[in-house]
């Protein structure tokens, strides 16, 4: 199918429970999108102001500056040890990566492009635009022959779903029965909440551990937008095997597709500084500490949301009628069926709301309890 053929904007259908919540006597506490509000780092904003002379073209490759930035980074925080600068890839933020791979890895009518039952929708998306077909599975059992790709997403949006290393193993022996790509979105990785990943790290499919030191067919994806509050710098990269690595940075650079030169300056002190990650961190737990009981409180069940940057509440109803009891209270969501069929019951809550808001929503929800 093309671009054209595209359903509506899923979140066209959410306007209305918008303006029901904008009606409540406090204002709305809009917790549907995820988009970062609070300050980005001071050290990011210095490094992108020293680099606005930039009046040659960007490289598609990105600097090599950045590329061993990204490599440091992946030893140093994932634990992903001896990746060389040409197994990265700087990208235009991580949701026009995903929507382009099958795309770019040339899959088609035939090709089947797997991702989670809780999904982004965006994987589907991609699938659909290249003419594959988008198959939702968790089971590594259930992907079916004809696989081309497998998306795995951890931890998980919006189920908050972490993959541990037995799992991404798992994952990674079943693509290679089937010849596939495996790609994993690890965009919310710094952010763990429940034991154990409130003191271990969440293992990267780069990971030694899963990989046994061979990165044939594997990539691993990420995005700054969450962890240094740089959604509208559309900081994000790819890494793994370095023939994939190479194959898409040729396609990238018949497309055009660079990264704007001020925005791989600023990458590069983002990810060499690790204290402006753990005070988001905890700005991000202190949201959670508060909300995620007053939700309780309401008679919402929270499921999975282990990690990340959601809560995945049900009510036991079905999710519109959430919506809009949340609305009622002022509080936007996102529906769970935004995310596949699965889920009708769901709803997304989001932590990126100011400290003010956060409280103001669990006030409502504890009262309304």
């Amino acid at each position: 199918m093309g671009v054209g053929e595209l359903d509506d904007y899923p979140w066209d259908a959410v306007a209305p429970y918008a303006a029901r919540a904008r009606r409540h006597p406090d204002g709305i506490v809009d917790l549907s999108i995820g988009s970062p509000i609070d300050p980005t780092p001071e050290v990011v904003r210095d490094a992108l102001a020293a680099a606005t002379d930039a009046h040659a073209y960007p490289q598609t490759v990105g600097t090599p500056a950045l590329r061993e930035a990204i490599a440091a980074w992946y030893a140093r925080r994932r634990g992903v040890p001896g990746l060389s600068p040409d197994q990265v890839l700087p990208t235009i933020g991580s949701k026009e990566f995903v929507a382009l791979l099958p795309t770019l890895l040339d899959l088609g009518p035939g090709d089947v492009v797997v991702h989670p039952r809780a999904a982004y929708p965006t994987y589907e998306v991609g699938a659909r635009v290249a003419g594959a077909a988008p198959f939702a599975g968790d089971d590594p059992a259930e992907w079916p022959e004809g696989t081309r790709l497998v998306w795995v997403n951890s931890p998980g949006n919006p189920d908050g779903r972490v993959l541990d290393a037995a799992a991404l193993g798992a994952a990674r022996a079943r693509a290679r029965e089937l010849g596939a790509i495996l790609a994993s979105d690890e965009c919310y990785a710094e952010l763990g909440w429940d034991a154990p990943w409130d003191a271990e790290a969440i293992p990267s499919v780069l990971d030694p551990r899963v990989t046994g030191g061979d990165l044939t067919g594997i990539l691993s994806v990420y995005s700054l937008s969450k962890q240094s509050n740089l959604a509208g710098y559309r900081a994000a990269f790819a890494a793994g095997d370095q023939a994939l690595i190479a194959r898409l940075l040729t396609a990238r650079k018949h497309l055009g597709l660079m990264l704007p030169a001020p925005v791989q300056h600023a990458m590069i002190a983002a990810l060499g500084d690790d204290a402006h990650v753990a005070e988001q961190r905890e700005r991000y737990r202190a949201r959670r500490t508060v909300l995620r009981p007053a939700l309780e409180a309401a008679g919402f069940r929270i499921d999975g949301s282990e990690a990340g940057l959601y809560l995945w509440a049900t009510d036991g109803q079905d999710a519109w009628s959430g919506m809009g009891r949340l609305a009622d209270l002022g509080i936007l969501a996102g529906p769970g069926v935004f995310y596949g069929p699965f889920f009708p019951e769901h709803v997304r809550l989001s932590l990126t709301a100011a400290d003010e808001r956060i409280a103001a929503a669990a006030d409502r929800l504890r009262a309304a309890g």
